[in-house]
């Protein structure tokens, strides 16, 4: 076999391939092997049918179809090698000469990755969030926890904000109740905005077994976006009551036996959270940065691929679950649906450019995974997922993603190489120092390239006549 390359842009090649036409011995006899199977001829006993027999009765081009079906991957593959290139995606493939007995030429153009500098990253400089813990943190954060062990009383007053009400609702659109428009039993805390518009005006002031009817514009159902007359009944009016914010209240709600204790925890825990929230935001912008200065050219049909594929998931996953369509999510959005394009379009390019330069610096600066690395992001995908690691390891062995997972890990440990090297200060110009936060900069790769399929996986494609 013979092949060339030809550079047609920076992300794209044509391989032209010449085989010498006794390289297809062995898929023309497991072509005729195929065909034996598949067919009868009177005479002859199932897969004892004689080549002869066959290229007369069925055609020598059927024969040669099949064998160079069966040929075209491995040839592909040992010109792919042979280029030393990293093809990306489906072949485009083209038999240019098929001379029986004599040569098979074929051409197959293919996405490839681009060749990337990479650029001095140690001038870069960010700025991030100063991390701070007002006391009206803490106090809002018991308050938080404060509201969690309230309990409710019945009253015999007209219902006001805050009170739970316990209702009866019935909507009727032009007249005729909804088969899907009756509830009864239904517990509603007044100003909490969780069921229709216009509620809370009409329960307010009312006591147990009054009632009133209001017009509001249905939010799902069988008459989703409808407007709908809506009688509310009051069965119950029951008073929030929140405990006493004291030691006994600390004791009852957490491990510590002081209300400073349980306020000191608060206040270690929110620190926690703002150094866990400025180091993904340093990580960020520091990423952000390197995408800046990097010149990463993009397959353009990678790229399609890549949005087609962010907008299914979208419209046929995440949608569909919730019961909404592309244009209902557009308007909840106030998008339109050119901006929708053009901000899929931008997240793509962010998720193909990550990926491409990060895998460039693993190679650069020969960064491994073991195993106890791997354990452990596998371990954080799983409760991201909601599923236990067994379940969420057993369904990454079988649907075949640990390269994919290994690939995240190895980012993750690319970008905290720039991390480091990069220059943080928060808002009061203090240094800024990420030197345990390798975790969340794992987290914050797998976020800039979100739903995107690894280019590793596509480069699987087979290429067929």
């Amino acid at each position: 076999m013979k092949s060339a390359v030809e550079t047609l842009n920076p992300t794209r090649v044509r391989l032209t391939v010449e085989v010498p036409f006794e390289e297809l011995k062995d898929s023309l006899d497991a072509a005729y092997k195929k065909i034996n199977q598949q067919v009868t001829v009177k005479g002859f006993r199932k897969g004892k049918i004689p080549a002869r027999v066959i290229d007369q009765r069925f055609g020598r081009g059927a024969v040669l179809e099949e064998a160079v079906n069966d040929a075209l991957p491995k040839f592909y593959t040992e010109a792919v090698n042979e280029a030393e290139v990293n093809p990306l995606g489906q072949p485009e493939v083209d038999i240019t000469e098929l001379k029986d007995g004599e040569l098979l030429a074929f051409t197959a153009e293919v996405d490839i990755r681009p060749t990337i500098e990479i650029p001095d990253y140690s001038g870069i400089e960010v700025t991030v969030d100063t991390v701070e813990v007002t006391d009206e943190d803490v106090e809002k954060s018991v308050e938080q926890l404060r509201d969690r062990f309230a309990s409710t009383n019945p009253v015999e007053r007209p219902a006001a904000e805050g009170d739970v009400v316990t209702i009866d609702l019935e909507a009727k659109v032009d007249g005729e109740v909804l088969p899907d428009g009756v509830a009864n039993g239904v517990q509603y805390t007044i100003g909490s905005g969780e069921l229709l518009d216009g509620i809370d005006e009409a329960v307010t002031g009312l006591e147990a077994g009054g009632e009133a009817t209001f017009t509001s514009t249905l939010k799902g159902g069988s008459a989703e976006g409808k407007e709908a007359e809506v009688t509310v009944k009051v069965t119950q009016v029951a008073a929030r009551e929140l405990p006493e914010l004291d030691d006994d209240f600390a004791q009852m709600a957490s491990e510590f036996d002081t209300l400073e204790e349980l306020k000191a925890d608060s206040r270690k825990r929110l620190e926690n959270m703002k150094r866990y929230d400025q180091a993904t935001q340093a990580q960020e912008r520091v990423l952000d940065e390197l995408l800046k200065i990097a010149e990463v050219p993009i397959p353009e049909k990678l790229l399609e691929d890549e949005v087609n594929t962010r907008k299914h998931n979208l419209v046929n996953h995440q949608l569909g679950q919730m019961g909404l369509t592309l244009e209902k999510y557009l308007e909840l959005q106030g998008k339109t649906l050119e901006e929708f394009e053009a901000e899929t379009r931008e997240q793509a390019v962010k998720g193909i450019k990550t990926q491409f330069i990060l895998d460039e610096l693993v190679n650069k600066e020969k960064l491994n995974v073991n195993q106890e690395e791997l354990t452990e992001h596998l371990m954080r995908r799983a409760a991201s997922s909601g599923m236990s690691p067994d379940q969420f390891a057993k369904a990454v062995v079988e649907g075949g993603q640990v390269p994919m997972l290994v690939g995240e890990v190895a980012r993750g440990k690319a970008l905290a190489v720039v991390v480091e090297a990069a220059k943080v200060v928060d808002t009061n110009g203090e240094d800024v120092d990420l030197s345990d936060d390798e975790d969340e900069t794992a987290e914050t790769v797998e976020a800039s390239a979100e739903d995107a399929p690894a280019a590793e996986e596509r480069s699987e494609d087979k290429p067929e006549a």
